[in-house]
């Protein structure tokens, strides 16, 4: 595995840059079909699926962080590097993203599992391929808590779960990105998330309120005041206290890697010092000095060693 050698050590620069950084996905090597899959009676979720031109060698099912979708660019290059190097490539939009909102009910949060173990059970009545669940951000909560959830049980349907840039702490991130220096960011997912539930609430007259969304700050406030009651939390912390990865660390039985940024600007290090990963042989935690949050650009070529990082994981584990 190549060393990190950041091309920016500033945190802020590696997120940034690599948010608005080039990514290529070829669509006539590998064609894309969009599959509709309905894992409840009010919702569809969509899926971008790709496959090499051989038979495929696995499958990666890559799922995006907050207010993404299939089409953010770390999901695009990742993707691009697992079909070139014969995997077939699932891209999951969650609930309502990727311009969906008319197709689902309800909306996703950070530990709302059912439609990825939907997806997963799909892929294990499709054939043997090993299947690798890949999550960026608050897509990492999902897929390892997905992992922990299964147990035992995950390995028919998983040969192992990455993790990038991981909010396993759901309280300590929510209040981290909080920080003024966080200011834009959490500006950004704001603007996008109260856009969603205004969207949403057109094509599902009734089923939302937007009362005082104007007046929502910050995104603890979001989730106090949207996100909670519309999945029967108490509250924002209950949400996040009983919806974080960091819970069910210590039960995931398959090959696990946590690809993580010490400066993280949103995700306190300090959070994956704990007994769940040190102590559960299945997990690597691959950390760095520099890299931002789902930033990891190199100085040195491959650019996006975080790509490259990931599919040499896969390979490597792969029975």
């Amino acid at each position: 595995m190549q060393p990190f050698v950041p091309l920016f050590s500033n945190p802020h620069l590696q997120t940034l840059a690599a948010h608005f950084w080039p990514r290529r996905l070829e669509q006539r090597r590998f064609p894309v079909e969009a599959k509709l899959y309905r894992t409840q009676p009010e919702v569809r979720v969509l899926v971008h699926t790709q496959r090499p031109a051989r038979a495929a060698l696995g499958q990666a099912v890559l799922v995006h962080g907050l207010e993404g979708s299939s089409n953010s660019g770390y999901m695009r290059s990742m993707a691009q590097a697992a079909l070139e190097a014969g995997l077939a490539v699932h891209r999951v939009n969650l609930r309502s993203c990727g311009g969906t909102e008319a197709l689902s009910a309800t909306g996703y949060h950070s530990g709302l599992t059912g439609d990825l173990l939907f997806l997963l059970r799909k892929l294990a009545q499709e054939g043997p391929a090993p299947v690798f669940l890949i999550g960026y951000s608050l897509g990492g909560n999902l897929a390892l808590k997905l992992a922990g959830e299964l147990g035992e049980e995950a390995r028919p349907l998983l040969a192992g779960v990455c993790a990038i840039s991981t909010p396993i702490d759901l309280a300590a991130c929510a209040h981290r990105l909080g920080a003024p220096e966080n200011w834009a960011y959490e500006q950004r997912f704001l603007r996008s998330l109260k856009r969603r539930v205004r969207v949403r609430q057109r094509h599902w007259p009734g089923r939302f309120s937007l009362d005082d969304l104007d007046s929502i700050r910050s995104i603890v406030d979001f989730d106090d005041r949207i996100t909670a009651p519309a999945f029967g939390f108490r509250d924002a912390a209950h949400y996040y206290a009983t919806q974080s990865a960091a819970g069910f660390l210590e039960r995931i039985r398959v090959p696990g890697l946590l690809v993580q940024a010490k400066d993280d600007p949103v995700v306190p290090f300090d959070i994956f010092e704990q007994p769940g990963i040190s102590e559960n042989p299945n997990l690597e935690l691959l950390a760095v000095e520099h890299g931002g949050h789902v930033g990891f650009l190199a100085r040195r070529r491959p650019r996006l060693w975080a790509d490259r990082v990931v599919l040499e994981w896969i390979l490597e584990t792969a029975p």
